[in-house]
C-alpha cells in the first residue's frame, strides 16, 4: 500500500481546522453518483493511499469518491455536511492518485442551513467557480470571503471522475455573545474555536485531537508522540476558543497504557494580539509562560481533574500550553472557564 506525502499548505491554511473532517462530524448527504468509490471516502481525515493490487466487484478500489463515466449530459455533484458551521478561508480538492480517472475541472458553492440538510428552496452561493484540476496533485483555492458562516458545501465535478480528499480550511462559528459572563464553558473545545497552533512532535497523533469531542474511541483518537530518544520533552500550544479565565482543567490519558506521560504541566498566556503562526522566539517565550497547572504525575488510562488549589488563577489567558514529560500520550485536554 502507497500513502502520500502532504506538500506545504498555503498560508490560509495557518491555525484552520478542516471544517470538512470526518472524524469531528462531517458527511456526505448527497451525490449524484458513486458507483466506484462513496462520497464518505473523500472526507478520511488520514492522508489518500493507493493499493495496485487491490479490487472490488465494481472495479479498481480507490481511496476517494468516483463518479462512473458520464455518457449523458451533465456533470456530477455532491453535497457536504460540515462538520461545524464554520467560515472558510480555503479548499483543497485532491486528486491524488486518481491519473487517467481524475476530473478536468470543480467549481464549490456553500449554503447557511439553520436546520437540518439543504432542500430545493436553498440558496447555494459560489465560492470557487469552475477551475481546473490536474492528475493526482493537490489544488488549493483561496476564499475571498472569510466573514460568512456556512454549513454545508455543493462540489461539482465536471464532467465526472475522482477526489482523493476535500479539505476546507476555516474556523468553527460560536456565538460568544449567547454564553453569559459567569457561565462555565470548555475554551478549549475545537467547536468552540479552539486550535493547536505549534507542537513539538505529532508522529501517532495531531495535538489538535485533544481539543475534540467525547473521551475518545481509541488510542489513534488522540495525541501522540514518537518516544523520546534524548533532552528535553514534548508540547503543544493550543489557541483558545475564546479569552477566559480558566478554573478546571481535566487531562484525560484514557487508552494510553505503557506510552503515557510521566508528568505534565499546563502554562498560560494572554497574548491577544498573537497570529496563528508561532516563530522559533516566540515558542521559546512559551517555555516561560506562567504556570495554571503544576508539573504533575499521570497515570494510566485515567482522567485527571485539576480544581480549586490545583489550578492557578493567572488572569484572562489566550493560549495555553500543555507540556507532556518526556513523551506519550494525551487523548483529551478539557480547559473549563468563563470567558474574559
Amino acid at each position: 500500500m502507497i500513502e502520500t506525502s502532504t506538500v506545504t499548505l498555503p498560508d490560509f491554511a495557518a491555525g484552520a481546522v478542516n471544517l470538512a473532517s470526518a472524524r469531528l462530524g462531517a458527511k456526505g448527504v448527497f451525490t449524484t453518483d458513486e458507483f466506484f468509490a462513496p462520497l464518505e471516502r473523500m472526507l478520511n481525515d488520514e492522508p489518500a493511499w493507493f493499493d495496485p493490487t487491490l479490487y472490488d466487484d465494481n472495479g479498481k478500489y480507490m481511496d476517494g469518491w468516483e463518479s462512473r463515466r458520464k455518457r449523458v449530459p451533465g456533470h456530477d455533484w455532491s453535497v457536504i455536511r460540515l462538520a461545524m458551521p464554520g467560515r472558510i478561508f480555503g479548499f483543497d480538492v485532491d486528486t491524488r492518485y486518481f491519473t487517467g480517472n481524475y476530473p478536468p475541472h470543480c467549481s464549490i458553492e456553500a449554503a447557511f442551513v439553520t436546520d437540518g440538510d439543504p432542500t430545493e428552496a436553498t440558496d447555494w452561493v459560489e465560492l470557487v467557480s469552475k477551475s481546473p484540476l490536474g492528475p493526482s496533485a493537490q489544488h488549493f483555492f483561496e476564499n475571498a470571503d472569510r466573514e460568512k458562516v456556512w454549513t454545508h458545501l455543493r462540489l461539482h465535478i465536471y464532467p465526472d471522475g475522482g477526489v482523493a480528499r476535500l479539505r476546507v480550511y476555516g474556523s468553527a462559528f460560536f456565538d460568544w455573545s449567547k454564553v453569559a459572563a459567569d457561565e462555565e464553558i470548555d475554551l478549549g473545545y475545537i467547536f468552540h474555536g479552539a486550535k493547536a497552533l505549534a507542537w513539538s512532535d505529532a508522529h501517532y497523533g495531531h495535538p489538535d485531537k485533544i481539543l475534540s469531542p467525547g473521551r475518545g474511541t481509541n488510542m489513534g483518537d488522540g495525541w501522540e508522540t514518537k518516544r523520546r530518544r534524548g533532552p528535553g520533552h514534548d508540547w503543544a500550544i493550543i489557541r483558545l476558543g475564546h479569552p477566559g479565565l480558566i478554573k478546571r482543567v481535566i487531562i484525560d490519558t484514557h487508552f494510553y497504557k505503557g506510552n503515557y506521560p510521566d508528568t505534565c504541566e499546563l502554562l498560560g498566556a494572554h497574548l491577544p494580539s498573537a497570529g496563528d503562526t508561532f516563530s522559533d522566539a516566540d515558542i521559546a517565550a512559551s517555555e516561560t509562560w506562567k504556570p495554571i497547572v503544576a508539573r504533575t504525575k499521570m497515570q494510566m488510562d485515567a482522567e485527571h481533574l485539576y480544581e480549586g488549589d490545583k489550578v492557578t488563577n493567572i488572569g484572562p489567558v489566550t493560549h495555553v500550553r500543555i507540556a507532556m514529560h518526556p513523551d506519550g500520550g494525551v487523548m483529551r485536554l478539557r480547559l473549563f472557564g468563563t470567558k474574559a
